[in-house]
């Protein structure tokens, strides 16, 4: 996540500054050759990957930061994120892959970094690649999984994110729910918000806001990287050279890449980018096929839903859109319960006959959960549609009035989980909803216009 961010503010940067002024960026890049020796490598598809990393190194963390913001644990030297972001041949897209850390994994052969030693292939989480191997073994066992070969490497630090979020002035996040992860500090009231460096990491980091943990945080990540990309080009900050060359002097000073990711490279994606924004970017996560998968000597991992997987890579070696985009369609009201997971039981609350069942079917379109079994309400003369609710299932019960504009939420206490809609004289359409972490498609995509705030 915080590579993403950083790369992000250089490239879209670049699209309207010199090249006088970007060739000193290779004498602030630390370099690293993570293609060391590799062989038997992916054939090169359509476009361009850049895989990137971000560890958990603290080096450059003053004391004051590391308490206010919870950084003070022992780094475990490994891959905090992992993304690969898939760059459109013809540079108007840009598909964001997460690779949840947790990831069940082999490696292939490979000789460990600290010890000297040769190891044979043997399975690990994902994010230790890292540790045992480097940038080197953390692509090897990338390429391994995706059979997506990697252009080049990006690597940053707490430090660099915290320094290229305090430049653009803050990003904007919006929360439908109160955030709050005692382990990173992060507390957040619902609402929205402008979070500067610090409280951004903390925003980015949390994985103990709720039940999604890893996955959870991801969702998160990928909203803040859209939210970025808005404020980076709805602003026009990155436009004026002196700005940028104190962008690039805050940022660069952590960030670690392959030897071919120079100037030229940033100049021609800077330039094919121009017209980047929010809506031509989209996120999504591999496809997980088992949660909890445990092995021994490792714990609790992620296993990939394997055949999902490899279409959603496949789509990435053919420079394929992940998701359509369709940006003139209507976009669906954000709730904080998905449809599918909401029971309604549809009655007609007036002498017009047919509403049960009109309502009843155009809910069902939408994805709630109907029992296609409208029945007529004992008072046949309603004139505003209401929502009846168990207290209990208060946020289905809200969700479900925001598809109803103009409805009336009612708490029954003991009603149970069954919500019950009774269809009033008001009743013209459904509003499509959805939830604020529901995806599209197979892979779960989402374009970075859906998840920034209106």
């Amino acid at each position: 996540m915080r590579a993403v961010t950083t790369l992000s503010v250089v490239v879209l940067a670049s699209a309207g500054i010199g090249h006088a002024v970007v060739t000193s960026l290779d004498a602030d890049i630390a370099r690293v050759d993570p293609f060391k020796d590799m062989k038997n490598r992916p054939a090169a598809g359509h476009g361009m990957n850049v895989l990137l990393v971000g560890t958990d190194g603290r080096d450059r963390i003053t004391e004051q930061e590391r308490r206010r913001y919870h950084l003070g644990g022992a780094p475990c030297h490994c891959t905090d994120t992992i993304m690969i972001v898939h760059i459109s041949e013809d540079r108007e897209r840009a598909s964001v892959v997460s690779l949840p850390r947790d990831s069940y994994a082999m490696t292939p052969p490979h000789v460990d970094e600290t010890t000297g030693r040769r190891h044979n292939g043997h399975p690990i989480k994902i994010n230790a690649a890292y540790a045992e191997g480097g940038p080197n073994l953390t692509v090897q066992t990338v390429e391994d999984m995706t059979h997506v070969k990697i252009d080049h490497y990006l690597e940053v630090d707490f430090t660099s994110f915290m320094k290229t979020v305090d430049v653009l002035g803050g990003v904007k996040i919006c929360t439908a729910e109160p955030l709050k992860d005692t382990y990173t500090g992060l507390n957040l009231p619902a609402g929205t918000h402008t979070l500067m460096g610090g409280q951004a990491l903390q925003y980015v980091r949390a994985r103990h806001v709720d039940g999604a943990s890893d996955l959870g945080r991801m969702k998160r990540q990928q909203r803040f990287l859209a939210a970025l990309i808005d404020r980076a080009t709805s602003s026009g900050i990155l436009l004026n050279p002196m700005k940028f060359r104190d962008v690039t002097r805050a940022v660069l000073g952590s960030v670690r890449a392959d030897k071919g990711f120079g100037t030229d490279e940033l100049l021609d994606l800077g330039r094919a980018m121009r017209n980047f924004s929010p809506s031509s970017s989209e996120f999504t996560t591999v496809p997980i096929g088992q949660m909890g998968y445990v092995v021994k000597g490792i714990g609790s991992t992620l296993k990939w839903d394997t055949a999902k997987a490899d279409r959603l890579f496949q789509d990435l070696r053919d420079d394929k859109p992940l998701t359509v985009h369709r940006p003139t369609a209507p976009q669906p009201v954000r709730v904080d319960v998905a449809p599918q997971q909401i029971r309604v039981q549809v009655e007609n609350g007036t002498a017009t006959a047919g509403l049960g069942k009109r309502v009843d079917t155009a809910l069902a379109a939408t994805g709630f959960r109907t029992t296609h079994a409208p029945a007529n309400a004992t008072d046949r003369t309603v004139r505003r549609t209401v929502v009846e609710y168990d207290p209990r299932w208060d946020r289905s019960a809200r969700s479900l009035a925001a598809a109803l504009p103009g409805s009336e939420l009612r708490a029954v206490k003991g009603l149970g989980p069954t919500l019950k809609v009774i269809a009033g004289a008001d009743f013209k359409d459904v509003r499509k909803v959805r939830a604020e972490d529901a995806t599209q498609g197979e892979f779960g995509v989402v374009t970075g216009d859906q998840v920034v705030c209106s």
